[in-house]
């Protein structure tokens, strides 16, 4: 959810909305990014991720994913767009002083893959795109273009991991994602929600000239203190900022609140179950 749940996906068309990254980039740290960990943990187990692991990290976020992974020893570099969230990452990553998780090789950089590439490093063994797709028109795309830069810097036969969000009736939360298409029509713009495809995955790893080699599904519900929270969660991911240039900030937290409602439970919680699907391919 980055989708990039994601970063910042600013519509082709119209005005970018008016938004505190800072804020924006702590709430994705604080509230959301933590709801794809059973995800983060089911490639990992699959994977053996491990001491032998070089992990490259697409969209990194602010860095939960590679802490997680850097705690099972892998060393592991991390990439995005965002220089919020990747100040972030830092905290949690590359800690002053020094720390467990803070070990030789582990590296964040500001940019592209392509910016990763250092004379006489190893090639990655692993690299993850933990970013969902299949929820922005044109996402893919943007997708494939960091890979084209990441691939080559993978060993042959390396994994690559893509992630997607599952079949729209297996997500509680499609019915709140349709307030930003709905918001968002006036724009009709490559920055609006749509509903997930089957072959998502499958299309951009042939494009990328990518073998699959297995796929999975895993339940990663989206938990919340509250209604606020959740709202403020949710616009972290940027799959509602088609609808907030197409109207504003006040009206898009109302609709938010309101589509909420149903996922509310009597203590103030809000629970929406969701799936998420990720394919594992192959380099050449």
């Amino acid at each position: 959810m980055t989708p990039t749940l994601v970063r910042q996906h600013l519509p082709h068309a119209g005005s970018a909305p008016r938004v505190d990254l800072r804020a924006r980039a702590r709430d994705w740290s604080e509230i959301q990014e933590r709801m794809l960990v059973p995800l983060y943990e089911a490639v990992y187990e699959r994977l053996d991720v491990g001491p032998a692991t070089r992990l490259l990290g697409l969209g990194c976020g602010s860095g939960l994913a590679l802490l997680m992974a850097a705690a099972r020893g892998a060393t592991v570099t991390g990439v995005d767009a965002s220089p919020e969230r990747m100040a972030l990452a830092r905290e949690r990553l590359l800690p002053e002083g020094g720390a467990t998780h803070a070990r030789a090789g582990n590296r964040l950089v500001d940019g592209s893959p392509r910016d990763t590439a250092e004379p006489g490093t190893k090639a990655y063994t692993l690299v993850t795109a933990f970013e969902p797709i299949g929820c922005l028109a044109g996402d893919s795309e943007g997708l494939g273009g960091l890979l084209a830069e990441a691939t080559p810097l993978a060993g042959r036969g390396a994994a690559v991991v893509l992630v997607g969000w599952g079949p729209p009736e297996r997500c509680a939360t499609t019915s709140v994602l349709r307030v930003a298409t709905k918001l968002a029509e006036p724009l009709r713009s490559t920055g609006s929600w749509r509903p997930a495809l089957r072959d998502d995955l499958e299309d951009v790893a042939q494009r990328a000239g990518l073998r699959p080699d297995g796929s999975g599904r895993v339940a990663c519900p989206f938990g919340y203190a509250d209604v606020d929270s959740a709202v403020r969660g949710l616009k972290s991911t940027g799959l509602f900022d088609a609808a907030i240039t197409a109207t504003d900030q006040v009206q898009v937290d109302k609709e938010l609140t309101e589509a909420l409602h149903p996922h509310q439970r009597p203590d103030g919680t809000v629970w929406m179950p969701n799936v998420f699907r990720y394919l594992i391919a192959r380099t050449p």
